[in-house]
């Protein structure tokens, strides 16, 4: 925003613990895959001189994006942290994936952040992801800025490109969205393009030549002084309009000078206030050189325009049992509030819980209580343990940097904590809290998977345990009617990382499997049948007959079992035995092993023996009942049927419908909704939408999501239950 000199950490990139909350601060980077995100990251460490003029740590790796399988992937899979210093700040820059399968790590950086660098390429323009992310920060006033990237590429135009980001992100009030900076171009290269060799300061009308590789401040020529004076105006009728002196917006039009720093202070605010949301240009450093284009312009925007931990709204919490507590806003010297926003696994030192401080000051061997509630869903059991603190650090690529405190507002890892889980509460012992944990998406796409062998039989519990304690998104489930274990995923991306994880951190290699609805059975008639169970040879005899009649229900209707037996044919204290008996053959199922509901069963007369009627026998009796009736009876499979609610853009609203139609769904109503999206509900069987997450985002190019709720089950069409006949006998 200025032309002042700046103070940085030296390369050795040392460990810092901030002193004060108003000396911090967190910013997400958002984008979609492949805007330069990381590239950013790694350049803005470079330019506040926490890496060297490569890129690079001492150890020759990458600040953001060092993980094993990020590199054999070429795509970021997780959150990282990259704390770097600017100005006596200490920046935490959090770099997040930018594919729509790791939107859990996104939503976790946004959680710990108190400000957003959405990151948007001059050669894709914004995606409908990118967009809804600027809503959801919209929704809960989140400061944002916007970074325009891959200026180098072809037929690139930062005009234009802030143009389409004004469309997209300024909604009613687009002059919220205007460029600081213009890009100073250079000489045409052979191909028409001229490169982006600087920039021009609309406030400070100094021209930042960056051509040397270092930033040097200048006066600009004439030519550019008329692009510079109508943008200039134009951010300067934005901030005013922003601004809080109401008086400030006629005194301007009356012709009176508006100081350049009290500007500056109105637009500072402004951002701040997440109103006003300023657009810059930036590039990585060129081979050799030290500052990356608009790096610098970018630190001084996050130091002195974003806004202070202590700006933000202290945590509404609760004590574990749900009592309310109020807090001071970011208070170091507060009860101790953090939470763990990310959990890994490092093969050396074991779990690493990345957490942000809300209140209170966190500190090597204190003794913590970790409380876990709201996630039951997911497979993570609520949990209320004392642990003890071990090392705390603050990340840089691979290394982990020892710090002795982590006040309220600042972000740092923690070693060994055994039991925390991602979005756990961390708070003092005899004084124990709760936050409530963050939204997560739902896991739509089904893994079904086996032990490779029985090694990994013997591990795979234990490694499923790790794996959604690190990741929340994911949900495990064992399913008691098929039998099958169900790794519930974003994505098949999120799917891929989930089997690399547990092959490669946890040593355990599993097999995919087709998975299986869970089906039902009924009758699709009236059908009779007597279970006769006699056995007279050796030792104590067993004796039970019992004849029932089945009839079907209506749907929802479960099993119901009715005694109409008279003259004491069976004794009443078998007539139970005989339902047992009954129910667990239903369990079992009567044709195809699935559950049998939907049906009334009927008990009309039987036969007992003085000794050698039992319990047992009239339950064997009630189940051979049962099976002969369906051996004589036509039984129906009944398939789930699921709610599906879709919201979409307007303009795949046709495609989104025809596709639940090819689905054998019923669309039951259409609604409209804000920001041009329409809400479809529609009915459709469980078994046409195991890979609809995937489906439903390629349809859509990434703007739609949906969600499903079990409905009922229903009568499966003959056809596909004779198949799904056929395939069972096949594998069998």
């Amino acid at each position: 925003m200025g032309d002042k000199a700046h103070t940085h950490t030296g390369a050795a990139g040392r460990a810092t613990a901030a002193d004060h909350p108003a000396s911090v601060r967190n910013v997400v980077l958002v984008g979609h895959s492949g805007s330069g995100k990381t590239t950013l990251v790694e350049a803005l460490a470079q330019t506040a001189g926490a890496v060297n003029r490569a890129g690079r740590v001492e150890d020759g790796g990458c600040v953001s994006d060092y993980d094993d399988m990020e590199h054999r992937q070429q795509r970021s899979v997780q959150l990282s942290l990259v704390p770097v210093e600017w100005d006596g700040i200490k920046i935490n820059l959090l770099d997040t994936p930018g594919y729509a399968d790791f939107v859990g790590e996104l939503r976790a950086g946004l959680r710990a952040a108190d400000a957003a660098l959405f990151v948007v390429s001059a050669a894709d323009g914004v995606d409908g992801s990118t967009r809804m992310v600027w809503e959801e920060c919209a929704a809960v006033g989140m400061p944002r800025a916007i970074v325009i990237t891959h200026l180098e590429a072809a037929r690139a135009d930062f005009e234009e490109m802030t143009r389409i980001c004004a469309e997209a992100f300024g909604g009613d009030d687009p002059d919220a969205v205007l460029p600081l900076y213009l890009p100073l171009h250079g000489a045409p290269a052979p191909d028409g393009h001229a490169p982006v060799t600087g920039l021009v300061g609309l406030l400070s009308r100094k021209l930042f030549d960056y051509g040397t590789g270092e930033r040097v401040a200048a006066e600009p020529g004439e030519a550019e002084l008329p692009q510079l004076d109508e943008a200039r105006s134009l951010l300067i009728e934005g901030i005013i309009s922003e601004s809080e002196d109401e008086t400030l917006m006629e005194r301007y039009l009356g012709g009176e000078p508006v100081d350049v720093k009290m500007l500056i202070e109105d637009l500072e605010r402004a951002v701040a206030r997440g109103v006003f949301f300023p657009v810059l240009a930036a590039a990585p450093a060129a081979e050799g050189a030290r500052q990356g284009l608009g790096t610098v312009e970018l630190l001084e925007l996050i130091t002195r325009g974003f806004p202070t931990p202590l700006e933000r709204a202290a945590p509404r919490v609760t004590t574990p049992g749900g009592t309310a507590r109020e807090l001071r806003m970011c208070d170091p010297g507060e009860s101790l509030v953090a939470e763990v926003v990310k959990t890994s696994s490092d093969p050396y030192v074991g779990r690493i819980s990345m957490v942000r401080v809300f209140s209170g000051t966190l500190r090597a061997d204190q003794t913590v209580h970790v409380s876990g509630h709201g996630l039951a869903d997911r497979g993570h059991e609520d949990h209320d343990v004392d642990e003890r603190i071990g090392a705390l650090s603050t990340p840089f690529g691979k290394q982990q940097r020892p710090v002795s405190h982590v006040i309220a507002g600042d972000l740092a890892c923690v070693a060994k904590l055994s039991r925390a889980e991602t979005g756990d509460t961390l708070s003092a012992k005899d004084d124990p809290l709760l936050m409530a944990p963050w939204e997560m998406p739902d896991p739509l796409l089904p893994l079904a998977i086996e032990a490779h062998s029985k090694p990994d039989e013997d591990k795979l519990s234990q490694g499923l345990a790790r794996l959604v304690a690190e990741d929340p998104t994911m949900r495990l489930e064992h399913n008691r009617d098929t039998h099958q274990v169900v790794l519930w995923c974003l994505g098949e991306a999120h799917a891929d990382v989930a089997l690399e994880r547990l092959r490669s951190r946890y040593g355990v290699q599993v097999d995919v499997v087709p998975h299986r609805v869970s089906l039902r059975e009924t009758f699709g008639g009236r059908a009779a049948g007597r279970g006769r169970h006699v056995k007279q040879s050796g030792g104590h005899g067993q004796y039970a007959v019992c004849e029932i009649e089945v009839e079907p229900l209506p749907g929802g209707s479960g099993l119901e079992f009715v005694d109409k037996v008279v003259g004491g044919a069976v004794p009443r204290q078998f007539i139970p035995s005989v339902e047992k008996g009954v129910r667990a053959q239903a369990a079992k199922g009567v044709a195809a092993g699935h559950p049998l509901i939907d049906v009334r069963v009927t008990l009309l007369d039987g036969k007992a023996h003085s000794v050698d009627s039992s319990d047992a026998a009239f339950q064997t009796a009630g189940a051979l009942a049962l099976r002969e009736a369906a051996a004589d009876a036509r039984i129906h499979l009944l398939e789930p049927v699921a709610e599906v609610s879709v919201l979409v853009g307007d303009d795949y609203v046709g495609a989104v419908m025809s596709d639940l139609s090819g689905r054998r769904g019923k669309v039951l109503g259409t609604e409209q909704t804000s920001g041009g999206r329409t809400l479809i509900r529609a009915e459709v069987p469980e078994i046409e939408i195991g890979r609809y997450a995937v489906d439903l985002r390629s349809l859509s190019h990434g703007t739609a999501r949906f969600d499903r709720r079990y409905a009922r089950h229903e009568p499966m069409p003959t056809q596909i239950a004779d198949r799904l006949r056929e395939e069972l006998r096949a594998a069998s």
